[in-house]
């Protein structure tokens, strides 16, 4: 599939970039969640910078620990034969992987997240 239809539009996208040769190349933009980490960063500690490379660590920190969320609440809705991960799934893998305190905060967090971005709406 070399396009797709915006939908609010005639114009078609080309999804993926063609040299003038016509060989077709890679997208050198990286999805990241760096911006974020940034931001959290200068929320936390204002006056402290971090290096590219440590940003990179935490981006892989945060992939990780996504996966191995997606993973559990995958397996959760498995187990009570269910075909659709829920708030429900998540909540309780966060539960399962994080200790104690952390848990309890992160689904706090992620529960108002949900609220805000819904009410937003």
């Amino acid at each position: 599939m070399d396009d797709f239809h915006l939908g609010w539009g005639s114009k078609k996208a080309v999804t993926k970039a063609q040299k003038k040769d016509g060989k077709k190349h890679k997208c050198s933009h990286k999805e990241s969640y760096s911006v974020y980490g940034y931001k959290v960063l200068k929320q936390v500690l204002p006056d402290i910078g971090i290096l590219s490379k440590a940003m990179g660590i935490m981006n892989s920190f945060v992939n990780d620990i996504f996966e191995c969320i997606a993973g559990k609440a995958s397996r959760l809705a498995h187990y009570n034969k269910h075909s659709t991960i829920t708030n429900r799934e998540i909540q309780n893998a966060v539960r399962l992987l994080l200790p104690g305190e952390l848990a309890k905060h992160a689904v706090s967090e992620g529960t108002k997240a949900v609220t805000k971005y819904t009410s937003s709406k």
